[in-house]
């Protein structure tokens, strides 16, 4: 079963979960990867030029025979490829590596220095106006770093991506985002499998005949974000997938409210989130 897309503050629509590609460089891997989640369902694929697969992810959508109006992509820029030349070319490389010529959602993987952020989101909003990103947004930013977006921003970042689950539930930036109509996409929901023995998610995966990640993906949904699983395991991409067919109920989020312990999987997301 699968949700509706989600309608983001600029009027475009988003898949209500995505799968991340992080570390997929494997060629065969990723291959078998794509194929499975595309037969699962899957059309929101999270990418970035950090992860060095954009030309994987390009060579396999084209091969796959899906219309690319029928996709979700997303990349994101690195701050090193910020400066004014070097920003343009190395989006227009990206664009060239997806075999595409527009991405549905372009980030700012990390916010730059200071004297950096205002042309950092300047540049995204020219690359909108220009129809190469249909929505924009920004990866890891904190409340102060997006109110000082505020000062600055013809539009506000239609989305934030940032680490995001159970065990680090970021209420403070939740609420911000919620207020100014930022969607969240939550990465490292399952928290990179570093808790899986939670007896109180199991209690409510048991209750609910799901498995242990499904509540945790599950619970990331119901918070209004959208989760960015990433497995290569073929069981895995369906399980992580089938979460819109059950709720948790008010018990169990008041349950799983009580998990939070700000338990980070990333250091990016301590210095940036």
């Amino acid at each position: 079963m699968q949700a509706k897309n989600i309608t983001l503050s600029d009027g475009n629509s988003i898949p209500p979960i995505g799968l991340g590609l992080w570390k997929v460089q494997d060629e065969t891997v990723f291959n078998n990867m794509f194929e499975t989640a595309v037969k699962v369902g899957y059309r929101h694929f999270d990418c970035a030029q950090a992860y060095g697969n954009e030309q994987i992810l390009g060579s396999n959508w084209k091969r796959s025979g899906l219309n690319r109006k029928d996709l979700f992509i997303t990349t994101k820029i690195l701050v090193q490829n910020f400066g004014q030349k070097k920003r343009r070319n190395s989006f227009e490389l990206s664009l060239n590596k997806l075999q595409t010529n527009y991405v549905d959602l372009l980030l700012i993987h990390f916010p730059g220095p200071l004297w950096l952020r205002q042309a950092q989101w300047q540049a995204l909003e020219a690359i909108k106006r220009s129809g190469q990103a249909k929505s924009i947004g920004v990866s890891n930013h904190s409340v102060e770093q997006l109110r000082a977006i505020e000062s600055y921003a013809k539009e506000m970042p239609a989305i934030n991506q940032i680490e995001m689950h159970v065990f680090m539930q970021q209420q403070k930036l939740r609420e911000y985002c919620q207020k100014h109509n930022i969607l969240i996409e939550a990465y490292s929901p399952l928290a990179h499998g570093s808790v899986m023995n939670d007896v109180v998610i199991q209690r409510i995966a048991d209750k609910h005949k799901k498995t242990y990640s499904q509540v945790m993906l599950r619970w990331t949904a119901e918070q209004g974000a959208v989760p960015l699983p990433k497995t290569v395991t073929a069981k895995r991409i369906q399980e992580d997938f089938d979460i819109f067919d059950f709720k948790l109920d008010k018990e169990d989020l008041g349950q799983i409210a009580s998990l939070d312990r700000r338990f980070r999987t990333l250091w990016h997301s301590i210095l940036f989130g």
